[in-house]
């Protein structure tokens, strides 16, 4: 059988294959008992400066309310994420980051960036800024689903 679109078979593949090595390289250099999602939504959390709702942070990150509520719970209790209930409605709680939180997500950054900097220089960052507009409109695409 005939690939029916190889140039779109070709980008997810590449796609699919750079997320997978790194992810695998950024989790080995995240500090010791940080995962990938915890980073996130710290990461989420100190870009955009405000609160957010449990379920404002699974539809950010495409995760169902669950999976958000066990990764905001672990972050929780290691003290990086401050919850807190709506005033107005008690059955909705809002989430912030927290200075240990901020410290633990800098550490990260710290960590991963030098990672993620060498395959930059490898490349070249002009290369980088022309793809990244059509890495950009491909996300944007796929989220609209």
């Amino acid at each position: 059988m005939t690939d029916p679109d190889p140039l779109a078979t070709a980008l997810f593949s590449e796609v699919f294959m750079a997320d997978q090595l790194a992810r695998n390289r950024i989790g080995r250099a995240l500090p010791k008992g940080m995962e990938i999602s915890h980073f996130s939504v710290l990461n989420h959390l100190a870009r955009v400066g405000e609160e957010r709702t449990p379920a404002q942070l699974a539809a950010t990150f495409h995760v169902t309310r669950g999976a958000m509520t066990n990764t905001l719970s672990k972050l929780e209790w290691a003290g990086h994420v401050h919850i807190r209930p709506d005033w107005d409605d008690a059955r909705r709680k809002f989430v912030s980051i927290s200075p240990a939180g901020r410290a633990a997500r800098d550490a990260a950054m710290a960590a991963i960036v030098p990672v993620i900097a060498g395959a930059v220089r490898e490349i070249g960052p002009d290369r980088i800024r022309a793809a990244l507009p059509v890495l950009r409109e491909l996300r944007q695409r796929l989220e609209e689903g």
